[in-house]
């Protein structure tokens, strides 16, 4: 079973940055890819970045150019450097774990997420 644990969220002044950091447990097999979502109230889930075990990464339109995915396999972390910030980037961000790899277009990974964390809210004033 992958366990996913995320961290960093909290309060930002727009164009600030943040680092999200997602700590990882359990089975290597499970974590092919693994991809940052996001969530906002009244609003459905969106996928923001993937990355997979190559390394191949995927953003959304929305965050390109302002936010780098990268991992350290040696750590078990993935992480989310969060730069310019905007008000809009307020919400919950979720860490998921898919069992296969590969990447697609529009932050995401190949397939849907077979694991999730808690997640961690960030919210960016204005």
């Amino acid at each position: 079973q992958v366990q996913l644990v995320e961290s960093g969220g909290g309060p930002v002044q727009a164009g600030g940055s943040l680092r999200l950091s997602c700590a990882a447990s359990g089975p290597r097999w499970g974590r092919n890819c693994m991809g940052w979502f996001r969530q906002s109230p009244g609003k459905e889930r969106e996928a923001v970045a993937a990355i997979d075990k190559d390394g191949s990464t995927s953003y959304a339109e929305s965050i390109k150019g302002r936010f780098t995915v990268s991992q350290d396999n040696a750590k078990n972390t993935l992480y989310l450097q969060m730069n310019s910030l905007k008000p809009e980037d307020t919400a919950m961000y979720y860490c998921a774990a898919m069992l296969f790899a590969g990447v697609r277009t529009g932050g995401q990974c190949a397939t849907s997420p077979d694991y999730w964390g808690q997640g961690t809210q960030v919210t960016v004033s204005s």
